[in-house]
């Protein structure tokens, strides 16, 4: 995504699977951009990403801020289960970018991530700005284990929470913000990207191109 609005967004179910459990809401009226990778099984991960993709792009429009939007779509996959709406313990994560002005805030739950890529005469660096809510990452900020051996642990996958958790009355909404530069990209993604791409192939992919479609394809 670039500060003048012109984004590019993709989702593909891969070689592995046979359902995509991925959401992804891209509005340029709005000025927000989502991505919200569904979990819970065939027929009811894809329903609760689905769920968090229409109920906080309601909430904004309504004028709603993010962090509450996105607690709202907890409530509503919840509620949802409950009604027999895809399954009970179906969940999603979701990070989120509302953009306003030369000013953005991002927001999230779970292990999808945002990048901010900054391309700029002094040099290209890529920085992640999310944190993500997994048992792995727990282990690295108490020193249980180094950075290197997030990527390789047998538990990576694990989150600490998600929209939906059953458990939860509410989330714990992470939020950062800043102010776009020109020529600044922030690239929003689920771990079916980073599980497969390291940091050094995304810097790679995006020093080779100077348009958001031609890097997402």
């Amino acid at each position: 995504f670039m500060s003048d609005a012109f984004f590019s967004s993709a989702t593909d179910v891969g070689l592995f699977r046979d359902n995509n459990e991925d959401a992804i809401v891209c509005n340029g009226q709005l000025n927000l951009f989502l991505v919200a990778d569904g979990m819970g099984g065939h027929e009811a991960g894809e329903v609760a990403s689905a769920i968090a993709g229409d109920v906080v792009t309601k909430a904004i429009a309504t004028g709603e801020n993010l962090g509450e939007a996105i607690q709202q779509s907890h409530r509503a996959i919840l509620h949802a289960a409950e009604m027999g709406q895809g399954h009970k313990g179906m969940g999603s994560t979701i990070v989120a970018l509302l953009s306003k002005g030369n000013s953005y805030q991002i927001a999230w739950v779970g292990d999808s991530r945002a990048y901010l890529w900054h391309n700029q005469p002094d040099g290209k660096t890529l920085q992640q700005l999310t944190v993500d809510h997994s048992y792995v990452q727990m282990l690295y900020q108490h020193g249980a284990i180094t950075a290197a051996e997030m990527a390789r642990h047998p538990e990576k996958n694990i989150i600490t929470q998600c929209l939906g958790s059953t458990d939860l009355a509410r989330v714990d909404v992470d939020e950062v913000s800043g102010q776009w530069r020109k020529n600044d990209w922030i690239l929003l993604c689920s771990d079916g990207l980073t599980d497969a791409v390291n940091d050094q192939m995304l810097c790679d992919v995006l020093s080779l191109h100077d348009t958001p479609q031609a890097a997402v394809d």
